[in-house]
């Protein structure tokens, strides 16, 4: 065994220390920044780091909540949230919105965020997010205390000052935020293009070339 390598057994840590080794581990994470609606009307705000697509066809996002929260308890009432991306500018008040407030505390307000209406859902949008994806609750996945939330995208909406030429969006003018280990944060960084090659022309002795800007 290689004593370059630090090994460590899952099964000798405890829960909080294996979460810890996890999230400084895969990394970066993008942040699902989500907006739901409780069935008394309130509506709620969250950061959820565990994210990413789960599906095409239909197209299907997901999110973890670790624990039951508010987020989750929302979706299972009423059936339907908003995956807003956050980006740079708005770091301080996305942190806000992890704070452990009440159920009947909104964090739009407690964070001074502007609501914007979404067109297919009653959970609102997070009105400077440059994307929001609205959904329907599409089924759990349980691991113990965590619950895998899938949504059904009903409707995206990109603020148009960040597609690109080709109607899609510019990451780098979208700015997204993502999420590290211990209380760290990333921003976008470099961005480069690559394309996949094919086994024929692997077969030829084509080989990926040296990233280039995209």
């Amino acid at each position: 065994m290689s004593e370059e390598r630090l090994e460590i057994a899952i099964a000798d840590l405890d829960v909080r220390s294996a979460y810890s080794l996890m999230t400084t581990c895969l990394i970066p994470r993008p942040i699902a920044w989500v907006s739901s609606l409780a069935a008394s009307g309130v509506d709620n705000l969250a950061p959820h780091s565990f994210t990413t697509v789960a599906g095409i066809d239909p197209l299907t996002v997901c999110f973890v909540s670790i624990g039951t929260k508010d987020t989750l308890r929302n979706v299972r009432e009423t059936g339907e949230f908003v995956l807003n991306i956050g980006t740079e500018r708005q770091a301080r008040v996305m942190n806000d919105c992890a704070t452990d407030f009440d159920g009947q505390v909104s964090e739009f307000d407690a964070a001074g965020l502007e609501r914007e209406p979404s067109l297919s859902v009653r959970p609102p949008r997070v009105a400077g997010a440059p994307i929001s994806m609205e959904c329907r609750a599409a089924g759990e996945h349980v691991i113990a205390g965590s619950v895998m939330v899938f949504g059904q995208v009903l409707r995206i909406g990109i603020a148009r000052a960040c597609l690109a030429a080709d109607g899609r969006p510019d990451p780098r003018l979208v700015a997204p935020l993502a999420r590290l280990g211990r209380n760290q944060w990333a921003t976008l960084g470099e961005v480069f293009a690559l394309d996949r090659i094919k086994a024929a022309d692997w077969d030829g002795g084509e080989r990926s070339p040296e990233p280039g800007l995209a």
